[in-house]
């Protein structure tokens, strides 16, 4: 660790007047101590949201790649659907919802009386060609809403502290800096860069912790949404290619 660093946070001021954060930490007025805390606070909250996003995102890519390892492999959707129950990944919930909704139509349309020729018409227009792949098509939509929806789960807080702890921060340093320049305008006798530098010092710590707080998720919040858009492309790839099946399947049948 940098000596400098290592000797501001932990050696005590000196006789001479020298100041360390953690006194002027301690000797910020309440609205600045208050600042502080929110800061830290949205701090820590961005840094747990960092950590848990790394490895949801790190996992629903692994999980997706190795889906598409056995989707590519495999020659039938029953036994990819069964071997791939408890898989998990964005993908391959896709291909599941895709899939369970083939299969309740099937059902629905095994189920279906046949009392006459007349309803048998309408029951083949029910389960046309067109509208079955407007049912898959809609379930598969529904299963890249709520996939994305989960992997962007939190993200909000680090766009919101990324954009609104430095401008919190900002507060903090102008508070300060009024309050000390009040007390300046109180005191007596010449002021001096010794007066009024430790109030200026102390109302600046605000702003360095804002931008501590904020930078990291600026930063995490950019690189996690291109995770997200890659994933998402990832889905719409395979719901196209999906869809695709389906219809020479509808086709052929």
């Amino acid at each position: 660790m940098n000596p400098f660093w290592f000797n501001l946070f932990t050696q005590p001021a000196s006789e001479s007047g020298h100041m360390h954060v953690i006194n002027l930490i301690t000797n910020a007025s309440p609205v600045v101590k208050l600042v502080l805390l929110i800061l830290v606070f949205m701090s820590l909250i961005s840094w747990t949201i960092i950590f848990s996003k790394l490895i949801i995102l790190r996992r629903a890519s692994k999980k997706s790649d190795k889906f598409l390892d056995l989707y590519n492999a495999s020659g039938n959707f029953g036994n990819l659907y069964s071997s791939t129950r408890h898989l998990g990944g964005p993908v391959a919930e896709l291909f599941r919802a895709g899939y369970a909704e083939i299969i309740k139509v099937r059902k629905v349309k095994s189920n279906i009386s046949r009392k006459d020729q007349g309803e048998q018409q309408s029951n083949d227009d029910i389960f046309s060609e067109f509208r079955v792949i407007e049912l898959v098509e809609r379930a598969l939509k529904r299963t890249m809403s709520s996939e994305i929806s989960r992997l962007e789960g939190s993200l909000i807080f680090l766009a919101t502290t990324g954009s609104t702890a430095p401008f919190i921060g900002l507060f903090g340093t102008v508070w300060g800096i009024m309050t000390s320049f009040i007390g300046l305008a109180g005191s007596k006798g010449v002021p001096s860069l010794q007066v009024v530098a430790p109030g200026i010092a102390e109302a600046l710590i605000a702003t360095a912790i804002g931008l501590a707080a904020a930078i990291p998720a600026a930063v995490a919040y950019n690189y996690f949404i291109s995770k997200v858009r890659k994933i998402d492309v990832e889905m719409d790839n395979f719901a196209s290619e999906f869809l695709n099946v389906v219809e020479r399947y509808l086709k052929q049948g």
